[in-house]
């Protein structure tokens, strides 16, 4: 890539928008390809407001949160509160963690494992916090109200619900797949809806223990399903419960194949701590991909490690990954493209 095009491609990865003022200079000069010129502008940019780009895009686009200041898959009858002030409200709080986030190069392992996130008085009411006056989003220590960093924000506890129910398999999937990067083959196809006991209330834990017993459905939801039930203390709005909608008590324990047990979402991020390398390459693989614009190959597998290992180096800041990525030969260059053969 000549200046011209690094500075278009530097700026859209990290601001999606057009290069400024000071990344035109270093594109017109050519000392945007130097190393140092490029690491200067790259930590330049990341501080910068316009990082907010990243945190709406790349993370909004990874961890399925973007698109939720317009979600409209909660039931307006049943859960009134859910109005949309409030989901302006849940949209800007992870908005703003990551938002903060990339600006302050803090480590990966916060967005799943923080004691902190960013609160206004209405949102901080709504899940009960005290002490949070204002309009403004501030920085706020939740670990004591079962709150911090992702896995305690009303935007993706509600994104992964149904309507009317909380939803441990849609929970459990998007940890699985989204956060950890792992596969599953997709269900079979013409899979029943859960159906409660009529005789008594059944809890949506008793619900998916009949739909397992089906041996097509049990392989996955063994993996899906126990990662799931540790977010049940969540109802599907995002709040913190102890009762079910039948007045049934929460079990929001977890067992896996393997042995391991885990409580709520405490022993959640416990559990997900062991899985730090796991969590790292996934996020080095899709900023890759982001990047580019193109999904990951074989041959990125040594940079990935690269990126990785550059941000263990470095305490788990995505910064350094970043600045691996933007010196690499695929960034650097243009990919060419096989042409595609005519029909005859």
């Amino acid at each position: 890539l000549s200046a011209w095009e690094l500075a278009s491609r530097l700026s859209y990865f990290l601001w999606s928008s057009i290069p400024d003022e000071q990344l035109r200079q270093v594109a017109a000069d050519g000392s945007l390809l130097k190393p140092e010129m490029l690491a200067v502008q790259v930590k330049r940019m990341l501080q910068d407001p316009k990082a907010e780009s990243m945190a709406k895009e790349f993370m909004g686009q990874w961890l399925a949160f973007d698109g939720f200041a317009h979600h409209s898959g909660v039931d307006a009858a049943k859960y009134p509160e859910f109005t949309p002030e409030l989901r302006r409200d849940l949209y800007r709080e992870t908005v703003t963690f990551f938002t903060h986030l990339v600006r302050e190069d803090r480590p990966i392992s916060d967005i799943l494992t923080s004691d902190y996130t960013f609160l206004n008085e209405r949102l901080a009411k709504f899940y009960g916090i005290p002490d949070v006056q204002g309009e403004e989003f501030k920085q706020v220590s939740v670990g004591q109200y079962h709150r911090g960093g992702l896995l305690g924000m009303g935007s993706v506890l509600t994104k992964t619900s149904r309507p009317i129910r909380t939803s441990p398999v849609l929970r459990g999937n998007w940890l699985l797949q989204t956060v950890l990067g792992l596969t599953m083959p997709p269900p079979p196809p013409n899979v029943p809806e859960l159906k409660a006991n009529a005789q008594k209330p059944s809890t949506v834990r008793e619900m998916l223990e009949q739909h397992r017993e089906d041996k097509a459905c049990s392989a996955c939801h063994d993996r899906i399903d126990p990662l799931g039930f540790a977010l049940e203390g969540f109802d599907p709005i995002g709040r913190f419960r102890t009762q079910d909608e039948a007045g049934l008590k929460i079990d929001d324990s977890a067992g896996l194949s393997d042995g391991t047990k885990f409580v709520g979402l405490d022993g959640l991020r416990a559990y997900l701590r062991t899985r730090d390398k796991q969590f790292g390459a996934h996020f080095c693989r899709k900023l890759l991909g982001y990047a580019l614009g193109r999904q990951t190959l074989p041959t990125d597998k040594d940079l990935i490690g690269k990126m990785q290992s550059a941000m263990q180096a470095n305490g788990g800041k995505p910064a350094s990954a970043v600045l691996v990525l933007v010196n690499s030969r695929q960034f650097l260059n243009r990919r060419i493209e096989s042409p595609v053969a005519s029909n005859p």
